[in-house]
């Protein structure tokens, strides 16, 4: 039972936020590829971004103005160039969107965030850019968050978003995000681009201090193909348009609204996880008996990201080894004679001793679990990868809630933790064989 309901309305759900995504010109396609977020008045800003010591130019920008000012009016985002290991040039680049957006929203360039997706080593298509900030201020709107989070995308079949709404004080108080991801995506922030937007009135630190912990236990619990990007970027804004008094300390309200951040970041990961490159499935690894959350989401992590495990997933191939192997070189030391593994409801290891199953059965669980995860057959994907630009001609919602449980218990502590991968398909090599050429 949670405390919140899912509304409609993505990031401009949340009282006082608008948003839009416009063709500007960046993708070869002519497909969306500008997206901005705007918040009415000044909110509290929080961000968590790649650990790469290769980063793009917009990465670097946000941690300098977060570490100078903890507010924020505007996100922008461009899809097609990533601007990253671009030089000089392409961090005068970013400082140039920023200006660009700042004069055109008459707000000082100070309370603009900056994000970036597409190509490495690309710059941003700044005539075109230019060209496109006054139309994409001029097509803001409070129900724009579909059309961001379409121009926001590149190799994915299917936007990221999501909107949920909770009491606080007596008052209602409403969380949205949207995401992009679907390729080099792993822990250590993930690879993906994600804004969320909330309404509550937030202290900054501890806006900042939930917002990591969110994001431990949604987009760095998980892997698609174990590459971290240069562009990663989390940021969430708070706006206090709600009306509802100040949370500034711990206690019941703030750890509500903790948890249903944590909730949209959830999603959004799983989705992305679900979309990643020539996927078919959505695969989600519980660990249990850990000594503490930490340890139990390293095992989940090694397992959803063993390219093993992922490649016997794809071929319905039951072969709990791999998952027994994978936590055992997670670095997490625990007694091989407590190791359980389930597959969906097949137990196949207890007490480190193995069971017989029905191998035909688990292998038609697995079956299962991807048909009733894959795409309405009347969806349409012409994946033209060198356009990086997500050019599919129709985009429809994954479904979420039928993934292969991987079940895996070390011991009797208490700690307990998930992450979230796919499968590895043949389609994944042949995506990123082909992806500039």
């Amino acid at each position: 039972m949670t405390d919140w309901q899912e509304i409609s309305g993505g990031v401009t759900a949340p009282r006082g936020y608008q948003a839009t995504g416009i063709t500007a010109g960046l993708k070869p396609s002519g497909l969306p590829d500008l997206a901005l977020i705007y918040s009415e008045v000044e909110a509290i800003a929080a961000g968590v971004f790649t650990t790469s010591q290769v980063k793009a130019a917009c990465v670097d920008y946000c941690r300098k103005r977060l570490q100078a000012k903890h507010s924020a009016r505007a996100i922008l985002c461009n899809a097609g160039q990533a601007n990253a290991a671009t030089g000089k040039q392409g961090v005068q680049d970013a400082i140039e969107s920023a200006d660009l957006l700042a004069r055109e929203l008459n707000i000082s360039p100070d309370a603009i965030l900056l994000a970036s997706t597409g190509v490495i080593g690309q710059r941003i298509k700044m005539d075109a850019l230019r060209s496109g900030i006054p139309k994409l201020v001029a097509t803001l709107s409070d129900t724009g968050s579909d059309a961001a989070a379409r121009a926001i995308i590149t190799t994915d079949l299917v936007t990221k978003s999501i909107a949920l709404e909770t009491t606080i004080g007596d008052r209602p108080v409403r969380i949205g995000g949207i995401a992009k991801g679907s390729g080099m995506i792993h822990p250590n922030m993930a690879t993906m681009l994600a804004f969320v937007t909330c309404d509550a009135a937030v202290s900054p630190s501890l806006w900042q201090q939930m917002l990591a912990r969110a994001a431990d236990r949604s987009f760095n619990s998980i892997t698609v193909d174990g590459d971290t990007s240069t562009n990663d970027s989390l940021i969430a804004l708070a706006n206090g348009q709600s009306r509802t008094p100040a949370i500034t300390d711990a206690g019941a309200e703030a750890e509500k609204l903790e948890a249903m951040l944590t909730a949209v970041c959830q999603h959004l990961a799983k989705a992305i996880a679900r979309d990643g490159e020539g996927a078919t499935c959505l695969i989600e690894v519980q660990v249990t008996g850990a000594h503490d959350e930490l340890s139990a989401r390293q095992i989940a992590k090694t397992i959803a990201g063993s390219s093993l495990v992922k490649s016997a997933i794809f071929g319905r191939d039951p072969n709990w080894g791999r998952i027994a192997a994978a936590a055992g070189r997670s670095g997490v030391l625990f007694e091989q004679e407590n190791l359980q593994i389930k597959l969906g409801d097949f137990l196949m290891l207890e007490n480190g001793q193995p069971l017989p199953f029905d191998r035909k059965a688990a292998s038609a669980y697995l079956k299962q679990a991807a048909d009733d995860a894959s795409l309405p057959k009347d969806f349409v994907a012409t994946n033209n990868s060198n356009d990086l630009s997500g050019d599919r001609t129709t985009i429809k919602t994954q479904r979420l809630d039928n993934p292969v449980i991987i079940a895996v218990s070390i011991g009797n502590g208490y700690g307990s933790g998930k992450a979230w991968g796919c499968d590895l398909s043949y389609d994944y090599v042949k995506i990123n064989a082909e992806y500039t050429t």
